[in-house]
């Protein structure tokens, strides 16, 4: 029998729930591709994972009953520690070298600020400590929503957050450039799927990823199984021991695992909850965009950077949507890309730390 993962109930047989098991997998496989195809076409950031994660919702609401396997959810965690690593490169640590105080305070500034919101987002019992404080981080959405889940954070309050914040930050990013900077965009980018692979490097990454992950979770590191890739993948890809092979089929199918894991999880209860807390979310995206806004302009002011390279750089989060916004417009794209990167590193290390400090003090509050 299948029990509510929130009550440890009998969960409600739905729509779906008579079906054989394999054609509920079909299922979510074709509302995935249909939902991930139009998100795509439409420019959506992280359309990859949310068509997966949003058909994963509707079939789990309808009585699918599925879930994913841990060995497939590991492989797309060490995924992740790929793609951050492919960020970091020689020109960006050098560039982080030159100006670190600024990029330090500008940083320490953001995570500040988010970390304030999660708390009074906590404080008034709109979500949880954790959830909140993971929630409200500014870092790349993928991997909060990993972090969250290692330090006791509801993954889909998180993952719902995250993804909205990364919309809104696009959009936002996308306006400000053609609006206020009058930049036109540039042709869009075209995805090329099946791409030429170096299969040594594709096997060389994919080795030590997998082999960092599988560490991470013989010895149940928080978050091990996406850190430890990230750390292993930077070093030799720095080094210039390897280079890193991700293919968009590849990544495709990573994202799709995350995705299944985190909405096949979900419940009409959460959806409600969710629903519930949307002004309050909104409300905080909205003050962090703005906080971000006024640190581009002492950026602007103090130090000279050019208003949208500093709008860029300090936009908090949706770190690939940013890139592809900075790589068709006119800007400083190794000092956006170097601050970007630094705060999604500052906040990989700390977040735990700010995490349980918040979940205490909402406590004895």
């Amino acid at each position: 029998m299948s029990l509510d993962k929130e009550h440890g109930t009998p969960a409600q047989p739905g729509l779906l729930t008579p079906l054989p098991v394999v054609l509920r997998w079909l299922i979510l496989l074709g509302l995935s591709v249909a939902i991930s195809g139009r998100l795509f076409l439409a420019h959506i950031p992280g359309a990859l994972l949310l068509g997966p994660m949003v058909a994963a919702i509707l079939v789990a609401t309808n009585g699918a009953r599925l879930s994913v396997h841990r060995y497939p959810y590991i492989f797309a965690h060490s995924l992740i520690g790929c793609i951050i690593a492919r960020s970091i490169d020689l020109g960006t640590l050098s560039t982080v070298a030159d100006d670190w105080p600024v990029f330090l305070s500008i940083v320490l500034a953001i995570i500040a600020a988010s970390s304030l919101l999660g708390y009074f987002m906590a404080k008034a019992e709109i979500l949880p400590g954790t959830t909140a404080i993971w929630g409200t981080s500014a870092g790349a959405a993928s991997a909060m929503v990993l972090m969250a889940e290692a330090h006791g954070g509801d993954a889909r309050l998180v993952a719902f957050m995250q993804y909205l914040r990364v919309a809104f930050v696009a959009t936002g990013a996308s306006l400000v450039a053609a609006f206020v900077f009058n930049i036109e965009g540039g042709a869009a980018h075209p995805v090329v799927w099946f791409p030429e692979t170096d299969w040594l490097d594709l096997s060389l990454t994919l080795a030590a990823a997998l082999a960092a992950a599988m560490i991470g979770a013989r010895f149940r590191i928080p978050a091990g199984t996406m850190l430890l890739p990230l750390v292993a993948t930077t070093v030799l890809h720095v080094m210039g021991y390897i280079t890193l092979q991700l293919p968009e089929w590849l990544l495709a199918l990573g994202y799709g695992v995350i995705g299944w894991r985190i909405g096949l999880s979900f419940t009409r209860r959460i959806l409600r909850h969710a629903a519930s807390a949307l002004p309050q979310i909104v409300g905080s995206i909205l003050v962090l965009m703005a906080f971000s806004g006024g640190l581009a302009f002492l950026l602007w002011s103090l130090h000279g950077i050019d208003p949208l390279t500093a709008y860029l750089a300090t936009s908090p989060g949706g770190l690939d949507s940013i890139a592809i916004i900075a790589a068709t417009t006119p800007v400083d794209m190794s000092f956006i890309m170097a601050l970007q990167t630094m705060r999604l590193i500052v906040i990989i290390l700390i977040g735990p730390t700010i995490s349980d400090f918040v979940a205490r003090r909402v406590a004895k509050d």
